[in-house]
């Protein structure tokens, strides 16, 4: 139909005509109350958005000479992120002469992994940067 008559059942309903495919030959137009349209469109994106969720990247750092009680409460907190879903990022950092005995962190990383295998996959393996060595965690897919 021509654009003024589509106009004029517009107003007649006082709704909007409003360009659907602009590149269609003939355009395509539809008659519809925009404001409406606008809002649902915003409480669709807000929804989806609510039910998204975020992955975080929970730290842990200790040192290579942590005691074991200390080493348990780590991973008590590497556990509990892991099992909210969360990554968790197990770092090492020497100090001085600790350098020297890098292996001593290794060890405690190794440990760590094991502590946690059932609940979680090594994301990369752990490397050393600078003075800190660290690995990332995941968790695990769960099966039902």
């Amino acid at each position: 139909m021509l654009t003024q008559e589509a106009l004029d059942r517009a107003r007649q309903r006082e709704l909007d005509l409003v360009e659907v495919a602009p590149e269609a030959q003939p355009p395509v137009c539809r008659i519809m109350d925009f404001g409406k349209y606008k809002y649902t469109q915003s409480r669709r994106l807000k929804e989806a958005r609510k039910k998204q969720t975020t992955i975080q990247v929970k730290e842990v750092k200790m040192g290579p000479k942590t005691e074991k009680h200390d080493f348990d409460f780590k991973l008590k907190h590497v556990r509990r992120f892991l099992e909210e879903g969360h990554k968790a990022k197990v770092t090492v950092r020497f100090k001085g002469r600790e350098m020297a005995h890098t292996e001593l962190g290794w060890k405690m990383l190794q440990k760590m992994v094991e502590a946690v295998q059932d609940i979680a996959n090594v994301e990369n393996n752990p490397r050393m940067e600078g003075r800190m060595l660290h690995i990332v965690l995941s968790p695990r897919a769960q099966q039902h």
